[in-house]
């Protein structure tokens, strides 16, 4: 599986600099991406057509889901609801697993 350069989130600017992404699977229902990000990248506030399901494999994330302050550790989920605004920022690098459901209407991240 080849990381792909990441530049956007839903068509807008990431903050900070640049992260990368990769394909897991996809599925009729849904695909898994895993998401690195170098320490200070963010994405600007954002919501999806989509439900994702966050599982962070190393290193520590914040950012806000639905205007509140949120924290993620290595090991720990988070969900981002469809249609809810939310932020995320890497502390230190950072990679994550995220699961979204059902299929995006259009690729949410990009080069």
């Amino acid at each position: 599986m080849t990381w792909t350069a990441m530049s956007t989130v839903e068509g807008l600017s990431l903050i900070g600099g640049q992260g990368r992404f990769r394909t897991l699977a996809t599925a009729e229902g849904g695909l898994a991406y895993e998401i690195h990000y170098p320490a200070g990248v963010a994405s600007p506030v954002h919501s999806h057509d989509h439900d994702s399901i966050v599982y962070l494999i190393s290193g520590s994330l914040r950012g806000t889901l639905d205007g509140a302050d949120v924290t993620l550790e290595a090991g720990g989920t988070i969900v981002h609801p469809r249609g809810v605004p939310h932020s995320v920022e890497a502390i230190v690098d950072s990679q994550w697993v995220e699961f979204k459901t059902p299929l995006p209407a259009r690729p949410p991240i990009a080069e």
